[in-house]
């Protein structure tokens, strides 16, 4: 029997995630709480229902339809009677065949132009029997994950050795404040990186950069240091704190209350890394 997966997004003509032009999958459920994730519906490891409350007129249909008042299942009931669609449910269960026949439609569109498909989320390392038969029905297109590289070193090696290429989060490098606010440790992030490193296999590091956080000169000298040298790295992505990231949080009944200053401007010293001869670049 096909395992299933959970998928929250598939965004196509995707030109920032992985080389060409690429179908992106968002898979659903993350181990980790970074305080500036901007993909909060990509966080819970089940189907959620999303409202846009900001333009509702209260006009009572979904209140009417609901068998569930006291706490949302997220059936859907809900999503076809409201007159102003504000209403969706976030997290679609695919078996790994039904998800790659449905991206393979795409397949001579995306090898034309030197693309293919990029797996991301959420964690999609959190997913990893999906991600294996995946994968298998995948093997005549390029293919891409973006990781926290969050997960154990055997998933982290065996899903890395079926893909083509690799986006890997290096958020910062001191471990106190890496548990902080992101609510993990990143020693086996570390550890997997190590095995990136050594593997052979092209990777970019992606970093997003938090004003106060992880952005210091400090911070990102240390990173450098961690990847001067490896020939399989093709590049450093700086990935700007962006204030909007906020914006989805009341749409799932949750609070963003980030600890540190959403106005501020991020530091964005990628000379920092072209001193160690790595390519850098920010999105």
């Amino acid at each position: 029997m096909s395992e299933m997966g959970l998928i929250f997004d598939i965004k196509q003509f995707a030109v920032f995630d992985g080389p060409g032009i690429r179908t992106t999958v968002f898979l659903k459920g993350c181990p980790m709480r970074c305080q500036w994730c901007h993909n909060p519906e990509g966080i819970s490891f089940h189907p959620q229902l999303m409202i846009s409350t900001s333009s509702c007129i209260h006009c009572g249909r979904c209140s009417l339809v609901c068998n569930h008042p006291k706490k949302c299942i997220a059936c859907g009931v809900c999503v076809d009677v409201c007159p102003l669609h504000l209403r969706r449910i976030s997290g679609t269960y695919y078996t790994a065949l039904e998800l790659a026949e449905l991206l393979l439609r795409d397949k001579d569109f995306l090898i034309m132009n030197q693309g293919g498909i990029t797996l991301s989320g959420g964690e999609p390392l959190a997913q990893p029997k999906f991600l294996h038969e995946l994968l298998d029905y995948l093997s005549e297109i390029h293919t891409a994950i973006e990781t926290s590289g969050y997960c154990s070193s055997e998933i982290f090696k065996s899903i890395i050795t079926k893909v083509d290429y690799v986006m890997m989060d290096i958020k910062m490098k001191d471990r106190k404040l890496h548990r902080k606010y992101t609510g993990v440790d990143n020693e086996i992030i570390l550890q997997n990186l190590e095995y990136l490193k050594s593997c052979c296999k092209e990777f970019a590091i992606r970093i997003p950069l938090i004003p106060g956080v992880n952005d210091t000169n400090e911070n990102l000298t240390q990173t450098a240091m961690l990847l001067k040298g490896v020939k399989s790295l093709t590049k450093v992505e700086l990935l700007p704190y962006h204030k909007t990231a906020g914006a989805k949080y009341g749409m799932l009944g949750m609070k963003y209350n980030p600890d540190f200053d959403v106005e501020s401007t991020p530091n964005c010293n990628k000379e920092i890394f072209e001193n160690f001869d790595i390519p850098c670049e920010v999105l």
